[in-house]
């Protein structure tokens, strides 16, 4: 089970912003919509793009995007994180690389598995939440490039 989501206190400005995104990303691997959703506004105008493709509110998002992918054995490694905001705002941008390895449910371990390893690009808006830190507002993706099986992610 992973840990439960830090409260705002504990890190500094950027550090809250970045660990809503790895709370997204960690939600999805660990297939815990509680942590996920914990990282995203809730509001219907909330919007999740996958290459064009959008969804907007959780109730759209979650089974357009964590039913499909959160039950597969999956790691998204977010790095090359950058952060715009001004001090003291109340919205910020952070854009990050993605690399997502994903195999059918049960089978990453198995060694001889075709799974999808995909790079790309995350385009992210963020509000801050007066009760609990970061939220994310969009959350975009864009699939740069992948090798193996997209079947296993439903492409």
């Amino acid at each position: 089970m992973p840990p439960a989501a830090p409260t705002p206190h504990q890190f500094s400005t950027r550090e809250a912003i970045t660990d809503t995104i790895y709370r997204g990303v960690l939600g999805i691997d660990t297939n815990d919509l509680d942590l996920f959703v914990s990282a995203l506004h809730d509001s219907p105008t909330t919007n999740f793009e996958i290459n064009g493709e959008q969804y907007q509110g959780i109730e759209a998002i979650k089974p357009r995007v964590f039913d499909r992918i959160g039950p597969l054995d999956t790691t998204h490694t977010v790095s090359n994180v950058r952060i715009e905001m001004e001090d003291g705002a109340e919205m910020a941008s952070l854009t990050a690389h993605v690399l997502a390895q994903h195999y059918r449910a049960g089978e990453g371990s198995l060694g001889d598995s075709k799974g999808v390893l995909v790079g790309g690009l995350y385009f992210v808006d963020l509000v801050r939440s007066s009760d609990d830190g970061w939220r994310i507002t969009t959350w975009k993706i864009k699939m740069i490039w992948m090798d193996g099986d997209k079947g296993v992610i439903g492409l």
